[in-house]
């Protein structure tokens, strides 16, 4: 089965410098009050009945996060040509989408945060939803996300959660706290990985001391900040990339992870929550205001919403969709050998959304830095 080769949300979260308003990585202390976007086009200057054959779309996505017969799908069913361009990084699309150019892509696929300081720029369209009939297909859930309630401005594609993704049968006791990580028992010691990413890094100190992934608050940072160094000793490293390589030797015992990225699928690794509780993250499709072709972008996203087409990244690349439909038609051997497919629309929501911070993000950055600087 095929994996998406990069993360979602690798290498890190800083958004571009350029962006002027409160455009930057993930969320703080309290959920980031942002500016309103700058009005768009409105519900009644698109046309539902727009000739699709005369537009065209270009999407930018991560590699490996569609099917690659994609663009030949599209032209089948919607009858206009589908140009993909590739992505590695939020922060490769954002350089992009800011830099003050036309790029010539009508949609692109953003984590949520960066859906949220796109639109507080100005910068993306309102989503129609009289041109996107199968949103009926979503969760009820699916419109209840922090950094876009209603989803005014962006769709989900697929969302998560991260834990703790463990070998079960070369652990004493099975982990259920993100203190399990921080002060690993003796048979886990130097057998433990966090990620290097700026929010994940500090997302296991900041859950283990009862705080928001959102929290901004200096003194909770550096509380942080001295609970992550205390906990280097023991660690084998940061990754974001190989730690499920890791876990399958048996070099690492136990590593933070997005749950798509755990490989539950291979005998004695599971994954876990903590009891402190996680985050939610989201990936998501954004049409851009500049778009020349915004009847077929919603077309576009109309289409991936198709259960059949949706279904897609649950069964290739192992990530939830908020799809109800599209989840409901997986094979039931698939849930059962990859358990992160299994957590329902309110237990993810039980995790805090990471949201835009604007300016504060910068205090992440010094503190992934200094944290990893340190001896």
């Amino acid at each position: 089965m095929s994996r998406a080769r990069y993360p979602r949300r690798l290498p890190a979260v800083t958004l571009v410098a350029g962006l002027a308003l409160a455009v930057s990585a993930c969320g703080g202390g309290t959920t980031a009050a942002l500016p309103e976007a700058t009005p768009s086009a409105s519900a009644e200057q698109l046309n539902p009945n727009a000739n699709l054959s005369k537009q065209s779309v270009t999407i930018s996505v991560w590699p490996g996060y569609t099917p690659e017969d994609l663009a030949a799908r599209v032209e089948e069913k919607l009858r206009f040509k589908l140009k993909v361009a590739t992505h590695d990084t939020n922060e490769i699309i954002m350089g992009k989408l800011t830099g003050g150019a036309d790029t010539g892509i009508d949609v692109a696929f953003v984590s949520g945060q960066y859906a949220q300081a796109l639109n507080a720029a100005g910068l993306l369209e309102p989503i129609h939803p009289e041109l996107i009939p199968n949103l009926a297909n979503l969760y009820p859930e699916a419109k209840e996300l922090a950094f876009d309630p209603g989803n005014a401005f962006s769709v989900p594609y697929t969302w998560g959660t991260t834990g703790i993704c463990y070998r079960s049968d070369l652990l004493k006791t099975p982990p259920t706290s993100w203190n399990d990580i921080l002060s690993p028992p003796e048979d886990a010691r130097k057998k433990v990985t966090m990620m290097t990413t700026e929010r994940w890094l500090a997302l296991p100190a900041v859950k283990a001391l009862g705080m928001s992934v959102n929290t901004r608050n200096d003194q909770d940072l550096a509380k942080v900040k001295e609970k992550l160094v205390a906990a280097k000793p023991n660690l084998l490293g940061y990754d974001d990339v190989t730690f499920g390589d890791r876990l399958k030797s048996g070099e690492a015992v136990m590593v933070e992870a997005w749950d798509g990225w755990c490989p539950t699928s291979e005998k004695n690794i599971k994954f876990v929550v903590p009891r402190e509780g996680s985050d939610l993250w989201v990936d998501t499709m954004v049409v851009l205001r500049g778009s020349k072709n915004k009847e077929a972008a919603h077309a576009f996203i109309n289409f991936i919403l198709d259960p059949k087409i949706h279904g897609w990244a649950a069964r290739n690349i192992l990530y939830k969709v908020p799809n109800k439909a599209a989840m409901d038609a997986l094979p039931a051997e698939l849930k059962q050998k990859n358990a992160p497919l299994q957590m329902t629309p309110s237990q993810l929501l039980a995790g805090e959304s990471i949201v835009d911070l604007g300016d504060d993000s910068a205090k992440y950055t010094r503190l992934a830095t200094e944290v990893k600087a340190a001896q």
